[in-house]
């Protein structure tokens, strides 16, 4: 991007501005060209980057999983066969560990988080200017690859594991069980008159903490992510400064890089644990 020479604030905003689609106020449908034209395109518009990153690498992780389960063999595995059996087997550790309950969905869940948010999270590590160069070069003004620096993306998937808690809490407990764990705790009596008093502030709390939980889970990958990406584009602009600044700025960026996969690995693993957590206490009886 350095090539269009761009000001700083403006390649900063180049760069954290998604490939937006949606409907123009004059009602014709397109592509935003800029912060402000995708603000006018509302609610409904689609980030088509992250549409796009996301949808290929869940593809990717299929893909690799079904082609090392198809040639799996109980002899000598191979180096691809040795590294998914020790992803699976972590992933297994720590359902067993987390998880009290008795339901076949939540490994594969838990294996599909982890993984599915690692490589989202891991196109953090690609170069800042080399895809949106590539893009540009081809007429897409925009192109962000890492789409967990997306809200609508960890949003998205915090939901589904909303809904995923809320499903089983009903299945699980009923839906009396379910209303008195939110109207009968934390405050409990064995006096009728103070339950009665209880109900509402037990209620309010208990729906605090229900809705705060895909708050949390969403904000909290968004966050660490889009706080790393930043840094990086921060440190891509010493490359325009020099050459004393250039060799700077490629030490800060490996030290980055190197310290971020720690943060990556870690934002990935904090997520599959939180949601095995969730939904083992949807599945707890009080």
């Amino acid at each position: 991007m350095a090539a269009e020479n761009l000001t700083t604030t403006s390649y900063i905003k180049h760069h954290l501005q998604n490939l937006t689609f949606g409907k123009h106020p004059d009602g014709g449908w397109g592509i935003a060209h800029g912060a402000e034209e995708a603000r006018e395109m509302g609610f409904w518009a689609i980030h088509l980057d992250t549409m796009f990153w996301s949808v290929a690498l869940g593809a990717l992780f299929l893909w690799v999983f079904h082609k090392v389960a198809k040639r799996v063999t109980s002899d000598v595995p191979d180096g691809a066969q040795n590294f998914i059996e020790s992803v699976v087997e972590f992933i297994d550790n720590n359902v067993r560990g987390s998880f009290a309950g008795k339901n076949d969905l939540i490994a594969p869940l838990a294996l599909t988080l982890f993984v599915w948010v690692l490589l989202m999270n891991t196109m953090d590590l690609v170069p800042v200017d080399w895809i949106p160069m590539i893009a540009s070069g081809i007429g897409i003004p925009y192109m962000k690859v890492v789409p967990t620096t997306d809200p609508n993306a960890t949003f998205g998937m915090s939901i589904g594991v909303f809904f995923l808690t809320l499903y089983y809490s009903l299945k699980v407990k009923g839906p009396i069980g379910f209303a008195a764990e939110l109207s009968m705790q934390p405050f409990e009596s064995k006096n009728i008159f103070l339950k009665l008093l209880f109900l509402i502030p037990n209620l309010f709390l208990e729906i605090i903490s229900l809705i705060s939980k895909p708050i949390s889970l969403s904000l909290r990958l968004f966050g660490n992510l889009f706080a790393g990406e930043m840094i990086f584009i921060l440190i891509a602009l010493l490359f325009n400064g020099g050459w004393v600044l250039a060799l700077m700025g490629g030490a800060l960026q490996l030290g980055w890089a190197i310290f971020h996969i720690l943060i990556i690995l870690l934002q990935a693993f904090i997520f599959m644990v939180l949601t095995i957590v969730y939904l083992d206490m949807a599945h707890s009886e009080h």
